[in-house]
């Protein structure tokens, strides 16, 4: 049930609200932690992987509306987790969360939710959300869980009205590692859990503007040592570690924002004519750092059933997709071409360098969650390695 500006919940047992900006209200039932969190909503269509979603950094100031409405059957775990802890603000559901029955399950999602002070609610019409995100754009909102059913909704709107929104807003320095390491985890097999690098054939120097694990275990199935190092890195720091390639992760926010300190490194990191593979941000930096624009897109795309289309083979792959923001076709230099596009809406989803070993891609091929029809690009990846 929504309404707006109505300032009681409509009986007794409403515990959670969703307070839009413009004052429309969906009222449901609170979970996780009780509080409030004030962020942009958006909606993912993906069917599997609520707790990738939730830890993936590229969530970083978003509240996530499941379009699919059974989410918790798998419960949580430790080894699921895309990072040490949610970057997500908070979740919005249509059902409640499911019992969890799955051989792998450690905790009920709720509990796993409230451990990690993530705040959600459920029992709210996630497809007429879902279509008001559609039709206006992904707009501020806060959800509350309010286990005694009270609601200050004016001071809610308001909290919705001032919180800046994205754009602007570098979130890289908020999720991105402090310290340099190392990874050598590689993917997960049945049975044997996540299997180490066995064989290292080459080093990739990744800059975390919020990476992904199964990013970095990609990364490690081809034969990559993987050295991770903060968002500002100096490109003479990283050079110095006399990288076979060099890697630009996924991450949240504005790109224009980050760019302001990553784009004059990168710039330096393409001029070392040193193979580079960006995803995600990383692909909108080096959009950036190549003379193009990026802007923000009117509601983004967030979800596991993107079809996308590689012009290199002529294939369309379906993808997994969770970015705001989307380079600019016409703004880029001639010495770089589109390689992918979305066979949504025809947004760039790719590029590749005439003159270096150099291309990125929008979607995220590591697909946790998600179909596994882009891992070839990590092989792309390790081939101009083995070039070079």
């Amino acid at each position: 049930m929504d309404e707006k500006l109505t300032m009681t919940p409509p009986h007794n047992g409403v515990t959670g609200a969703l307070i839009l900006a413009d004052g429309t209200i969906f009222w449901g039932r609170g979970l996780g932690k009780a509080g409030s969190a004030v962020g942009e909503v958006c909606f993912n269509t993906a069917m599997t992987g609520y707790q990738e979603i939730m830890t993936d950094p590229s969530y970083a100031g978003q509240l996530i509306t499941f379009t699919f409405p059974h989410v918790g059957n798998v419960g949580s775990n430790s080894e699921d987790h895309e990072t040490k802890q949610p970057f997500a603000l908070g979740f919005i559901l249509r059902e409640d969360i499911t019992d969890p029955s799955n051989y792998r399950d450690e905790m009920h999602f709720n509990q796993w939710a409230e451990n990690h002070g993530l705040v959600g609610i459920c029992d709210i019409d996630t497809r007429r959300l879902t279509r008001y995100i559609r039709d206006n754009g992904a707009p501020n909102g806060v959800v509350v869980h309010s286990p005694d059913g009270t609601f200050d909704i004016p001071a809610l709107i308001k909290m919705a009205q001032d919180w800046p929104g994205l754009v602007g807003m570098d979130l890289a320095k908020e999720v991105s590692t402090k310290e340099t390491y190392q990874w050598t985890e590689g993917l997960w097999d049945l049975g044997q859990g996540y299997v180490p690098l066995k064989e290292e054939k080459f080093h990739v120097v990744a800059v975390d503007y919020g990476i992904k694990r199964n990013i970095l275990r990609c990364l490690v199935s081809v034969g990559a040592r993987v050295t991770v190092v903060p968002c500002d890195t100096k490109a003479e720091d990283i050079l110095a570690m006399n990288p076979d390639g060099i890697f630009l992760a996924n991450g949240p926010g504005d790109p224009a924002a980050t760019g302001t300190y990553a784009i004059a490194e990168i710039q330096k990191l393409l001029d070392s004519n040193k193979p580079i593979f960006g995803i995600c941000l990383g692909h909108q930096l080096l959009a950036l750092a190549a003379g193009g624009k990026t802007y923000k897109m009117h509601q983004g795309h967030r979800g596991a059933n993107h079809p996308v289309k590689d012009y290199n083979t002529n294939k369309v792959e379906i993808t997994s997709m969770n970015h705001g923001f989307s380079v600019d076709g016409d703004s880029l230099p001639d010495h770089v071409e589109v390689s992918h596009i979305s066979l949504f809406d025809k947004t760039v989803c790719g590029l590749q360098w005439k003159d270096k070993p150099v291309f990125s891609v929008q979607h995220h091929p590591e697909a946790s969650p998600g179909p596994q029809d882009s891992h070839y690009l990590f092989k792309r990846f390790a081939d101009l390695m083995e070039k070079a």
